[in-house]
């Protein structure tokens, strides 16, 4: 075995099992030392708030923790890049998307792992217990079966439901699009679009660019039998609806032809630099299979040095990473009570997250980068996952967005106000995870 990639499973099994195994716990939020307390907290003093929500379902959200809640839901059919590897294998990867709902939302996520692939059963599970949380983040659930269980839930249940896999992915892909055509000089209602992939990833990538202002005449999506347009039969009714009326293309090399923007969320090495050289002047490749891109960075810019190149990968410039959309996505619904994640507030996070990028970084970003030049440009294209402007501008303008399109229950009237609590916890979150961060690393072996 390779001696880094011995080194980084050690390094990885280590921080999974040490000083306790797994990332997160339950933390009480009320005093609990004195026998008085106790009855508060349990019996008999528990009764009474039982009996408001029993009176009034929605005064859950008074007395319980729900409306800062969110259930992180998976069956392992679609961990990562390692496939159907089953619920339970699954539960660091949910574990590790309910740590960063917290440090970086302030939201309590719990995961559930749901030892169940029949997608019916799955929904009624999930449905099941939704009462327990103000948000369902659902996660790793391979395609078809995800399109079905996502909008089964979101009929079924009354709170925000939204499958991570494809609509982070597409806000945060979004925004980036939104920053590389700018910093290129292209329009998005002219640039040709070229996305190879046609998951639930693509689907929702794709619609999401259709709603930003990509022109669908302008978009060519293939697969791993090549485009999908009119010589192809027996497409699933998903594929139909991104199916191109062009008959001259039936290969991915013929659709990169003078294609200003490439997207992947498909395999490795599926590019070449052949197809790199043939596309517009400028262009825009986002290579987002994991681990391996469809084309390395390095073949990539030396195939067009006036590029922009992202990729998925936390070791090169312009990583897409969903961490910069859940986290706050989920902040600003629950903050305002909206039923749903709907376009609205998809476009408004995906606005947001960009424009922070084009802002000069904080002196606290770039102390934690010191290896990169973040200025807004082609290798700074999305802010970094650290940058705490996040917070401040993303649930804000998801809330807004839930407002306008007229979904938002309690509508944040005040956004000004609401910004400064957000800043506040910002404050409090970061002092209370360095003093944990540092007990935690005293305790780790050879500290």
């Amino acid at each position: 075995m390779n001696s880094k990639i011995h080194s980084d499973k050690e390094r990885a099994l280590a921080y999974h099992r040490y000083p306790r195994p797994g990332k997160t716990e339950t933390v009480p939020t009320k005093p609990f030392s004195t026998p008085d307390d106790l009855a508060l907290a349990y019996s008999p003093g528990v009764a009474f708030p039982c009996l408001e929500i029993a009176e009034k379902p929605d005064d859950s959200y008074l007395y319980t923790n729900r409306g800062n809640t969110v259930a992180v839901i998976s069956n392992g059919t679609a961990v990562l890049g390692l496939g159907n590897i089953g619920a339970a294998a699954a539960k660091p990867v949910m574990e590790g998307k309910a740590m960063l709902f917290k440090i970086f939302a302030g939201l309590d996520a719990t995961d559930v792992e749901v030892d169940q692939t029949d997608p019916e059963k799955f929904v009624e599970t999930v449905r099941a217990i939704s009462l327990s949380y103000g948000g369902i983040n659902l996660e790793d659930i391979k395609a078809p079966e995800c399109f079905h269980i996502e909008n089964e839930l979101k009929r079924l249940c009354d709170i925000p439901v939204m499958h991570d896999d494809q609509h982070g992915t597409a806000v945060v892909v979004g925004a980036a699009m939104l920053n590389a055509l700018e910093i290129q000089n292209k329009q998005i209602s002219q640039a040709k679009v070229v996305v190879n992939g046609a998951g639930a990833a693509a689907m929702a990538c794709t619609r999401l660019l259709f709603a930003l202002g990509v022109s669908p005449e302008n978009t060519v999506m293939a697969d791993s039998k090549g485009v999908i347009g009119p010589h192809r039969s027996n497409l699933s009714p998903q594929k139909q609806e991104f199916a191109t009326s062009r008959t001259d293309i039936t290969t991915l090399a013929q659709a990169m032809v003078d294609a200003d923007v490439f997207i992947g969320l498909s395999v490795a090495d599926v590019l070449t630099p052949e197809m790199v050289r043939t596309m517009a002047p400028r262009p825009i490749v986002f290579a987002l299979a994991n681990p391996n891109p469809e084309i390395s960075r390095e073949r990539a810019l030396a195939s067009a040095p006036d590029i922009i190149y992202a990729t998925g990968r936390s070791d090169y410039p312009n990583q897409i990473n969903n961490v910069l959309g859940f986290p706050y996505i989920f902040r600003g619904a629950l903050d305002c009570r909206a039923p749903d994640v709907n376009m609205d507030m998809k476009l408004a996070a995906a606005h947001a997250i960009a424009a922070v990028a084009r802002e000069p970084v904080t002196h606290a970003v770039a102390a934690l980068y010191p290896d990169e030049h973040l200025v807004f440009g082609p290798e700074y294209i999305l802010p970094k996952p650290f940058d705490r402007r996040l917070l401040c501008s993303v649930p804000p303008a998801v809330a807004k967005a839930a407002a306008t399109s007229g979904i938002a229950r309690r509508p944040i009237d005040n956004l000004e106000r609401y910004c400064r609590r957000l800043r506040l916890y910002v404050a409090d979150t970061d002092r209370h995870l360095s003093a944990f961060i540092s007990d935690v690393r005293a305790k780790l072996p050879g500290a």
